[in-house]
């Protein structure tokens, strides 16, 4: 149990002894009412004031469970490559590394962040989206050092896990991991992740729902590569990019594991629906034609 949980329940406990000894002096029905709102909205604080990627379970341990609707609770928009939109169940547009004009028809996307965690053109393409986005680069230096993102917006807190990228041919090319909060879920954006994670990068991300995962090998992780470190995120769902619409690479990462093709480019999310251990999420984004 993390220290800041820990100190919270001896706390809780410890108000729960003292209003037990008030219950037993003063039995009256006003005193009783009065205790058991006052312990019920504590254990509500408690249950809800972890956020989902850094301690998923606090409100899922014993007492004051929070329930998930199951409604929506947020949709994942591929465009190709890294290039997704995330929009939350509150309406909140999350484009991460818009990808420049060439490789496929611009969309016409409208965002009100954006995440850039390599800045080359086709993952920095800020221009292309419209709506007057705040801009978070996840580098610096013109990509010579990591920038620390760590911010709330609107209805979604946002930090950035420093990664490293092309490994395979030049040790210490810096990128950026993106993880994306949602109260209720927890989405990480590998970037171009090339390594498998250390401890503290691990820690760093937390508990994961849905993993955007790169698998094109050589400047990222290849397919197996991209297992191994699926296995240790943990997440619930994988969604693969940076594959270059190699169906060959689609194949390799899906093999042997749970996968559905999804007809269109958009996955619907929900907390109540994740399933219990990974499966494979394949989304057709409009510059491909389908793979299944």
């Amino acid at each position: 149990m993390p220290g800041a949980v820990r100190e919270t329940v001896v706390v809780a406990v410890l108000v729960t002894v003292t209003v037990m000894k008030r219950v037993r002096q003063s039995r009256t029905l006003h005193s009783i009412l009065s205790s058991a709102a006052f312990i019920s909205s504590l254990l509500f604080f408690i249950s809800s004031a972890y956020p989902s990627c850094r301690d998923p379970d606090v409100a899922r341990r014993g007492w004051g469970a929070r329930a998930y609707a199951a409604s929506v609770d947020a949709t994942i928009q591929y465009f190709g490559h890294n290039f997704f939109l995330i929009t939350t169940n509150k309406g909140t547009r999350i484009v991460t590394d818009p990808l420049g004009p060439g490789w496929y028809p611009n969309p016409n996307v409208v965002g009100d962040v954006v995440t850039v965690g390599k800045e080359q053109f086709n993952h920095n393409a800020v221009h292309i989206v419209r709506g007057n986005p705040v801009i978070l680069r996840g580098l610096k230096d013109f990509g010579a050092s990591w920038n620390t993102i760590s911010m709330s917006f609107k209805d979604t807190f946002i930090y950035n896990v420093p990664i490293h990228q092309n490994s395979e041919f030049i040790e210490g090319i810096h990128g950026s991991a993106f993880v994306f909060d949602l109260g209720p879920l927890c989405i990480a954006h590998l970037g171009d992740l090339s390594q498998k994670l250390n401890e503290q990068q691990i820690k760093a991300i937390g508990k994961v729902d849905v993993a955007l995962t790169p698998i094109g090998g050589r400047r990222t992780m290849d397919p197996i590569l991209a297992k191994e470190v699926l296995a240790q995120l943990k997440p619930k769902i994988a969604v693969p990019m940076h594959y270059r619409d190699s169906t060959y690479l689609v194949r390799q990462f899906t093999a042997g594991m749970k996968t559905q093709f999804l007809k269109g480019d958009t996955l619907a999310l929900s907390k109540d629906s994740l399933p219990a251990s990974l499966e494979i999420r394949v989304l057709q984004h409009h510059g491909i034609g389908v793979m299944e």
